[in-house]
This record gives structure tokens, sequence and C-alpha cells, in this order.
């Protein structure tokens, strides 16, 4: 997560006194960190487990359950808004509506910060037989690029790609990540832990501590039109 959050941190700019929201914030521990650097974090996931942990991350975090389809503010009520590897969770149909609503919340000239997944990596390869995300990592592609386009809601500033070098120190830290993530994921470990397995020492990079995995990210920088 270090390298992610300091290309995010990048793309916010300065973040002292700033209202930021975290859309799908997972366990919070990126709004735990935009914290520490000053913001005044705001975070959301739709997941009542996750809610209830992004609220141990931090004692300044406020933290709310909600889609991102429907966000619980108002018009131009943050500074920034950031979603790290969350855009492909939110159901398919309703990947418009999300991106709308980053808009209306975000005020004028906000930095608008969306990271995203490629269907691509060691990390990826490795975590396909419990689930492929190849074509809802395509559709929230297709999702960002129908949200800047002349009419929509969203602004492109530009789109820069990088990796991210994951370490762990073994095959079950690997597959409690990904369970952790969506733990509806566990019903179908049973069936695909033996190629987890398999792909995670075939793919994986020896370290002193275990061994790394890479995922390669692209990150949309946006501002509502």
């Amino acid at each position: 997560m270090a390298d992610t959050a300091a290309e995010i941190l990048a793309a916010l700019g300065p973040l002292e006194g700033r209202a930021i929201l975290d859309v799908g914030c997972g366990q919070g521990r990126l709004s735990a960190a935009l914290a520490r650097r000053g913001a005044r974090m705001t975070a959301v996931d739709p997941d009542g487990a996750a809610v209830f942990a992004a609220r141990q991350a931090g004692p300044d975090l406020r933290v709310e359950q909600s889609g991102a389809e429907a966000l619980p503010f108002a018009d131009a009520s943050f500074d920034g808004v950031v979603m790290l590897n969350s855009l492909h969770h939110v159901p398919s149909e309703s990947l418009a509506a999300a991106l709308s609503e980053i808009a209306r919340v975000a005020a004028p000239d906000a930095p608008i910060v969306i990271v995203e997944p490629l269907a691509e990596g060691t990390f990826f390869e490795a975590m396909r037989p419990l689930e492929d995300e190849t074509a809802i990592r395509a559709a929230a592609q297709a999702a960002l690029d129908h949200a800047c386009a002349d009419g929509e809601p969203l602004i492109l500033a530009s789109i820069e790609e990088f990796e991210r070098v994951e370490p762990f120190r073994d095959v079950e830290q690997f597959i409690e990540r990904l369970v952790a993530v969506d733990p509806a994921r566990r019903s179908a470990l049973p069936a695909a832990r033996g190629e987890v397995e398999r792909l995670f020492a075939t793919l994986s990079e020896p370290t002193a501590l275990g061994a790394t995995l890479r995922q390669p990210l692209r990150m949309h920088r946006l501002r509502r039109r």
C-alpha cells in the first residue's frame, strides 16, 4: 500500500485541513494514512464489517455505510475524492451512477483520484482461480471512459500507470488478503485453493521474508465538469 499511497498523495496535493472523501474505503488503511497527513477524512463502504474496521483505524475518521451510487452528502461537500481499487466492486449497472455521485459531491476543481487494478500481473493471475475479475475490471475502465465523454460528469486530467509490489509471508496470507477484500470469496475457496497455491508458488518472487506479487494499477486524475 505504501507505494500506492504515495501516488495518491501526489495526485491529491497538500492535505492539511482539506475535506477528503474515500469511497469504498475497506478497512480504512488509506483513510487513516491521509488523516495522518492532515486531511479531514470521511469514508464510506457498503459492507458493515468493513465500516466497523475502518472506524477502528483512526479516531478522527468519519465512516458511513453507503454504496458509491448513493452518497449521503450534499453537493460540492469535499475538497477531494479518492477511490482505491473499489470501482470494480460496484455493481456494473450502478457504475455510471457511482461516477456521477462522485462528481456531484466534489467541489469545483477538487481533485478526483480513481485507482483501479488492471486485469494483468502476477497478483491478478494468482487470484483468478478464486475469482476472475477480467470482465468487471474492464467494465470499470469502460465506465470511466464514458464518464469523461462530452456532456458527462467528469473531465479527465491525466491517466498514469504504476505497479504495486505486495509482500506476503506465504500463500495463506495471500488467500486471507483476497478473502478480506470480499468475504463472499470464502465459499469458492475449497475448490480453488489448490490452483491458487500452485500459481502463487509459480508466479511469486521469493524474498528473505516470503514472496511478492505484482499488480499493475491505472490512476485516473479527474475533476467534475
